[in-house]
């Protein structure tokens, strides 16, 4: 079978969940099927839109187009027409796509001329939520990253895209309803793909039942299937010997939805001897600015850069006790948790959203009320004080399998090729 996988971005350049566990699919894909990638960059040096290709392997090629300036735009016809171009080269059997954010909603219907059968993994909340994450953007607000519960027209406009208004108060309305009016088509867009696609999949019961609630998505068109790993290298290691205190972990990029900034406040809070590990790649002023939050913490706080995803084990793992993911939204199905639970370590994450669905509380880690500082340092004192149950915490591993082991990239993928093959013949 030819594949054509869809992701907004590829490693190395990007790194986040979907593009690692894009990654990671491919590779696995790619064993015994031919694999094409259309995936995006961002070279401010290049002309928008160009295009390259690189061979990875045998079965697995990147074609690489390039669209530095296209944050919020969802449909670019000049995309639309390199994809289309592309499409009667290479001629897949079936689009697996991951995401069309900084691509174009118009690749559905270039693959939708040509009868090609579209799965659709749903990461986040893109195609229901402009920003993708149901997290406020505003402006000179007390807090400019509030949890939104809906998706409305003007509610967007002004909690999202007051960015963009002009600032001057007589034309407040006049933005509000360009930008509502813009909302509103946007919308109409993305509401569309509902019909445009064969199936959708995704990695969290949460996820599923909001998609199908909050957007229309009918019941027997959406599956979950959580994610694959690959386990070769997410295997349990005996910890570092220059490791003291109790050690708690934080794995991913420096940005305001992770919560990072939550979490070493409330590491700030705890009184007895911990360490502080944040791994990921820097973020140029958000990461200057934690660490200068960080300085006033009386237990240390080390920044640990980034890591190669396949040293995991030996470069974090083995060197914390127990993961933080205090992610202030509604994450789905975060591989940092299934990661950390397939080399034994524990996880403290917050009661909400799909993060509380792969974390039981003081069954294989710690929940915490979600966005508050204060509960989350009283589970990291608890943590420190019960190293032993967090021990055993860590060794529950999954909760979804008898022996505690996270799904494995090989029978993922497995399973991803009957839906493929079921949407083919239908």
């Amino acid at each position: 079978m030819h594949i054509l996988k869809i992701i907004h971005g590829y490693p190395p350049i990007y790194n986040a969940g979907s593009e690692v566990y894009s990654q990671s699919v491919c590779n696995e894909l790619s064993k015994r099927h031919k694999i094409s990638v259309f995936t995006r960059e961002e070279n401010l040096y290049a002309p928008d839109f160009s295009i390259r290709h690189e061979k990875q392997s045998e079965n697995l090629d990147l074609y690489i187009v390039n669209n530095p300036q296209g944050k919020d735009g969802y449909r670019h016809k000049e995309i639309d027409n390199i994809f289309a171009k592309l499409l009667k080269q290479l001629k897949p059997d079936i689009a697996y796509i991951g995401h069309l954010n900084h691509l174009s909603t118009g690749l559905i219907d270039e693959l939708n001329r040509l009868k090609i059968p579209i799965v659709f993994m749903l990461h986040d909340y893109w195609l229901m939520c402009p920003r993708g994450q149901f997290l406020t953007r505003s402006i000179g607000k007390v807090n400019n990253f509030q949890v939104c519960n809906r998706q409305d027209d003007r509610k967007c406009a002004c909690d999202c895209y007051e960015v963009y208004f002009s600032g001057k108060e007589t034309e407040r309305e006049q933005d509000i309803a360009a930008w509502s009016n813009w909302v509103n088509r946007r919308m109409i867009e993305t509401k569309a793909i509902n019909n445009k696609v064969d199936l959708f999949v995704v990695p969290a019961r949460y996820l599923c039942n909001r998609f199908i609630t909050d957007f229309g998505i009918p019941e027997n068109k959406i599956i979950y299937l959580d994610y694959g790993f690959p386990t070769e290298y997410l295997q349990q290691t005996e910890k570092s010997q220059e490791k003291k205190n109790y050690t708690f972990g934080y794995i991913g990029t420096h940005i305001p939805a992770k919560g990072v900034n939550l979490l070493i406040e409330a590491f700030k809070k705890i009184t007895q001897p911990a360490t502080l590990k944040i791994f990921g790649r820097e973020n140029g002023q958000s990461t200057k600015a934690l660490k200068q939050m960080a300085e006033s913490s009386q237990n240390p706080i080390e920044f640990c850069g980034e890591y190669v995803n396949k040293n995991l084990a030996d470069t974090v793992f083995a060197n914390v006790d127990c993961i933080v993911v205090p992610s202030i939204w509604a994450e789905n199905s975060p591989l940092v948790i299934h990661e950390a639970q397939a080399c034994k370590v524990p996880v403290i994450t917050a009661n909400y959203g799909g993060m509380c669905e792969y974390v039981n509380h003081k069954i294989n880690g710690l929940l915490f009320e979600h966005r508050n500082i204060n509960s989350l340092a009283e589970q990291m004192q608890w943590a420190i004080e019960h190293p032993e149950e967090m021990h055993s915490f860590g060794n529950r591993g999954y909760l979804y399998s008898k022996d505690g082991k996270v799904p494995d990239i090989e029978t993922h993928c497995v399973e991803l090729i009957k839906y493929f093959e079921n949407v083919r013949t239908k």
